[in-house]
């Protein structure tokens, strides 16, 4: 591809690097960006920048946060003792999006994979460890993507956490096997939530 200015070739590099955006998007990004207005243009960037910046992991459950607490850990409002893992942020995203879950999350920050070099180690699993360890959650959620990997991950946990004195759970098989809880629709995740089974019963025969 070549470009009439260093400038643009730079800005395509550069935005080409985003997951799923290939040299053409990103070329098309960068000249919409051109034409509108400058006000807007240094507006998203300073946005950008405010998100790299100034945003953390919250210390209790992981997701990301403007502070060092999140606000669904902070609200007296939810459930301490219910606690939902999930793999990322958009998972959190997704069941609160949903309106039917009132408890907390914890986020493991991926999910244990072998072929690509994650182990247990890489995740949040040891701080999980310690939350169930206080005694003050009562019911454990599997909420992990119905993936190889999502149910390697769910019967690590489920090694490490059943002689707690913990009810394990899994959400329903309303979300098709193989597929991401971040696309599943909110009618089918909620019900999925909601009509959750005891993790043994999911477990192969």
């Amino acid at each position: 591809m070549n470009f009439s200015s260093r400038k643009i070739e730079a800005a395509v590099e550069e935005i080409s690097r985003l997951p799923g955006i290939g040299k053409k998007t990103a070329l098309r990004l960068a000249l919409h960006l051109l034409r509108r207005p400058s006000d807007q243009t240094h507006r998203l960037a300073e946005r950008l920048l405010d998100l790299r910046d100034n945003t953390t992991f919250c210390s209790t459950c992981h997701t990301i946060s403007d502070t060092e607490e999140c606000s669904i850990c902070a609200s007296p409002k939810r459930d301490e003792t219910t606690v939902c893992v999930v793999e990322d942020v958009r998972d959190v995203m997704a069941i609160e999006n949903t309106g039917g879950y009132q408890g907390k999350y914890h986020v493991l920050g991926g999910l244990i994979s072998p072929m690509d070099g994650i182990g247990p180690g890489d995740l949040t699993i040891d701080s999980l460890l310690e939350r169930l360890k206080s005694g003050e959650v009562k019911e454990l959620i599997f909420a992990l993507n119905t993936t190889m990997e999502g149910d390697t991950t769910n019967f690590y946990l489920y090694r490490k956490v059943k002689d707690l004195n913990v009810r394990l759970t899994t959400i329903a098989r309303g979300i098709a096997v193989g597929d991401e809880l971040e696309f599943a629709d909110e009618v089918t995740l909620g019900r999925s939530i909601q009509h959750r089974i005891p993790y043994e019963q999911s477990l192969p025969k």
